[in-house]
């Protein structure tokens, strides 16, 4: 879709912090970091809804993002990783991956917007 943002940021014509990437998916931080380390995964195929994803889409997003979440609970050690999916920022698919300690840390409002330099850092502590 020429009009989205992650579909610009697939394409490389949107710079992103990168986290993990594969043929199908990719995972970089969200500019607006809830707590550090919040981390998007999005499916590279453009698809609005996440409800509208193919069974077996649906399922390996899910999985991915597992994947993603057990390493930012190795890298960052926050008590739990949240997930949340609502698609009203951006209409791409696409998890929030956030380190948690309190039951109330997910409420978007929290969110900052940090320097590049600060997400770099994190992805390289993430990456190690």
């Amino acid at each position: 879709m020429e009009n989205c943002i992650f579909c610009k940021i697939i394409k490389g014509d949107i710079p992103c912090v990168k986290i993990w990437e594969d043929e199908k998916y990719l995972a970089f931080l969200d500019l607006r970091q809830i707590n550090p380390g919040h981390t998007l995964v999005i499916p590279k195929k453009h698809t609005d809804y996440l409800f509208d994803l193919e069974d077996s889409e649906y399922c390996e997003l899910l999985l991915k993002g597992k994947e993603i979440a057990k390493k930012l609970k190795i890298k960052l050690n926050p008590k739990r990783v949240g997930l949340a999916v609502e698609g009203f920022g951006v209409p791409h698919v696409h998890l929030h991956l956030v380190p948690i300690n309190n039951g109330n840390e997910l409420s978007p409002e929290r969110a900052t917007n940090p320097p590049i330099e600060e997400l770099e850092k994190i992805a390289k502590i993430i990456n190690a």
